[in-house]
């Protein structure tokens, strides 16, 4: 699963400025980032923060997104908030079938990148956090989908979004190991020469089989893991640099 995020504005801008556009970088910073809640030293999808995403039909430009996907479909504000924690993630498995996010599987796809994400490991009846990120340091392309839906009661668009997941790679089976999920599970992370794909055309079924070949697990030798303080309850820090500090816990150790 993929619950947990790190996102600074400058992995958040590394598409936009792959060309070396500093008029887009200055238009970002002044029109978009004012909106969204970055930076995100960590944020849980359950509090929905609003970050920036990569649209299919704006591939080099981001709009601001709130994480949890409101599907078309949905009727009114009461309705979209009882949804919302449930579209966090979309099983890459099943984009295509599921009412939630099978037309944003055929039209409204994107890419999120962020710094990393962090992810639970179960040890003797508690939970230990992991952040997990590429071992080179550049940010993680994460899949989405997204949707804009308009709200019934005010005419106002809310573009939402859902992180795609796939299984996990041997790593992830280490760390996660919630006994009450099926699993192991992962964000679905695309190497940069594959993630324009993600963006392209599905108009089809070999279109939609193109799509489909690109979920699965990334490298575990492209990523590095380690433990850091608790992401929840008392001891949890905040929203603060820090988070991503590493901490031991001898009860884990061999």
């Amino acid at each position: 699963m993929c619950y947990d995020i790190r996102a600074s504005l400058e992995a958040q801008l590394k598409r936009a400025l792959r060309r070396g556009d500093d008029e887009a970088a200055e238009e970002i910073r002044e029109k978009l980032l004012p909106f969204t809640d970055l930076p995100l030293f960590h944020a849980s999808g359950f509090s929905h923060p609003r970050l920036l995403i990569y649209t299919n039909t704006e591939p080099d430009f981001p709009s601001v997104a709130t994480w949890g996907l409101t599907p078309h479909w949905v009727r009114d504000t009461g309705q979209q908030k009882k949804i919302w924690n449930q579209t966090l993630n979309a099983r890459g498995e099943t984009i295509f079938e599921k009412p939630s996010f099978r037309l944003a599987a055929r039209s409204n796809r994107c890419l999120i990148y962020v710094d990393g994400f962090f992810e639970h490991h179960h040890h003797k009846g508690a939970t230990y956090p992991y952040y997990i990120s590429r071992m080179d340091g550049e940010p993680l392309i994460l899949a989405g989908l997204y949707s804009d839906w308009a709200n019934p009661e005010t005419g106002e668009i809310l573009t939402s979004f859902s992180i795609v997941t796939t299984e996990g790679n041997p790593m992830m089976a280490r760390i996660h190991n919630n006994p009450k999920l099926e699993g192991p599970r992962m964000p679905l992370i695309l190497p940069e020469e594959l993630a324009d794909r993600w963006l392209g055309p599905c108009e089809d079924l070999p279109d939609q089989q193109a799509l489909q070949e690109l979920i699965h697990a990334y490298p575990e030798a492209a990523l590095t893991a380690y433990t850091v303080g608790k992401l929840r309850g008392k001891a949890y820090p905040g929203n603060v640099p820090t988070v991503v500090t590493p901490v031991e816990y001898p009860e884990l150790q061999p």
